[in-house]
């Protein structure tokens, strides 16, 4: 199993090479399954500007990366994630106050919002399944990150909150737009983000936010890595089509998601992938090995 640590260059990464990174490290435990953890324990987690830049640098490499199939993200520590580091809150005050004029205060402000929604949306944006395995507290920028995935595990521990109301502001990089969707009910989701109220793992796996609760989180850890070793058996041509499509039709009608797979299948339905694996269930063989993608 390989380890990734300590980032030292901000270069763009070639397709097979993973950066190392300050926040975050990166095992693969598995064929093809890259394991992610958030590594800022003594800090509960908290993304400070640094591990915003590095969320995005990491999953933009993975989806190149031609031996990672599937991703496991979770956390080092006590926690998952304490939400944002207010410390870098204060420094962008600081940032704010050196200028006296709005509109530049505004630019600012745009510029720096948009560094973190692009961050979450590189986990979403990503070719490679993404399972995330939340422990104990997921706060804030915990859930714009968490519901950026595909699949959502926890422990039976685990607890949520959309905190930003707390802190006097609208969540700003995912979680407005996404946590309603993952949910599927509006009025849960809006009481939910107008309040700020804590929620437990049993309720998230009641309305969807979760799908599978583990004792802790060494299972926890361990049932995520499983299931992303099962998808990275599968094509993984078929895999990232899949995903693709989905993620593109939550934003579209169901019509224009029709005409979005069919353009991509009439190439794919030609490709090595398909007549292996109908040829491997037609004849009972063992699992077709798929070429790296």
């Amino acid at each position: 199993m390989q380890t990734y640590r300590n980032n030292t260059s901000a270069a763009p990464a070639a397709a097979g090479h993973v950066p190392q990174f300050k926040t975050l490290a990166i095992t693969t435990p598995k064929p093809f399954v890259f394991h992610v953890e958030l590594n800022r324990p003594k800090k509960l987690n908290a993304i400070d500007r640094e591990m915003w830049l590095e969320i995005r640098e990491c999953f933009e490499a993975l989806a190149i990366n031609p031996d990672c199939r599937a991703i496991v993200l979770s956390a080092a520590g006590k926690h998952f994630c304490a939400g944002i580091d207010l410390s870098s809150m204060m420094a962008l005050g600081q940032q704010l106050a050196d200028s006296d004029d709005v509109a530049r205060k505004g630019v600012i402000m745009e510029r720096t919002i948009k560094i973190y929604q692009d961050s979450i949306t590189a986990v979403e944006r990503c070719a490679k399944p993404v399972i995330m395995a939340v422990h104990q507290a997921c706060i804030g920028a915990g859930v714009d990150l968490i519901t950026a995935a595909d699949i959502r595990y926890s422990t039976k521990d685990a607890f949520f909150q959309v905190k930003e109301v707390d802190i006097g502001m609208a969540a700003d990089v995912g979680t407005l737009q996404r946590f309603p969707k993952a949910i599927g009910s509006q009025s849960l989701a809006r009481e939910l983000c107008f309040t700020g109220r804590r929620f437990e793992a049993a309720e998230a796996e009641r309305c969807g936010l979760v799908s599978r609760v583990f004792a802790d989180k060494d299972t926890l850890v361990s049932g995520a890595l499983d299931l992303a070793a099962d998808i990275a058996t599968r094509s993984p041509i078929a895999v990232q089509t899949t995903k693709e499509s989905m993620v593109y039709s939550l934003e579209h009608t169901n019509q224009e998601g029709l005409d979005h797979i069919r353009t991509i299948n009439k190439l794919n339905l030609q490709s090595e992938d398909f007549a292996q694996a109908v040829a491997a269930q037609l004849t009972k063989d063992e699992k077709p090995v798929f070429a790296k993608l």
